[in-house]
């Protein structure tokens, strides 16, 4: 994954911003930080749980690590070139999911799912 592919993912998200801070571009949702990294770097760090951040670098430490200053809390390092496309946007998703008030959160799952006119006609086949 490329970090514009990367910087694409978190923009997509409801209320989503960018903002220089500390050097590198800051990914936040309502002034909250869910994401970071630089244009120039190889490296990205995302919010997670200590769960996630434990089985991120335990499935694959060449890819994840336990961020500098923020790991207590569960961040994760993410080196981008070892990163694939689906598990970047679960990654990018959940650290949003994390950070963003919880209505804005519901109101974007509901967005998502489909209408239950469309399941009807997935069930018939159509």
């Amino acid at each position: 994954m490329t970090f514009e592919r990367f910087r694409r993912l978190c923009l997509s998200l409801p209320e989503a911003e960018e903002r220089e801070t500390w050097g590198e571009a800051t990914f936040r949702v309502r002034e909250r930080i869910f994401a970071m990294g630089s244009a120039g770097g190889g490296r990205v760090s995302v919010k997670a749980s200590l769960d996630d951040q434990a089985g991120l670098v335990a499935m694959d430490p060449k890819t994840f690590a336990v961020s500098a200053y923020t790991g207590r809390f569960g961040w994760v390092s993410v080196r981008l070139a070892g990163l694939g496309a689906e598990l970047g946007e679960r990654l990018v998703a959940g650290a949003w999911k994390r950070t963003a008030p919880r209505r804005l959160v519901a109101a974007y799952e509901s967005s998502r799912k489909p209408s239950a006119a469309a399941r009807r006609g997935r069930r018939r086949g159509a």
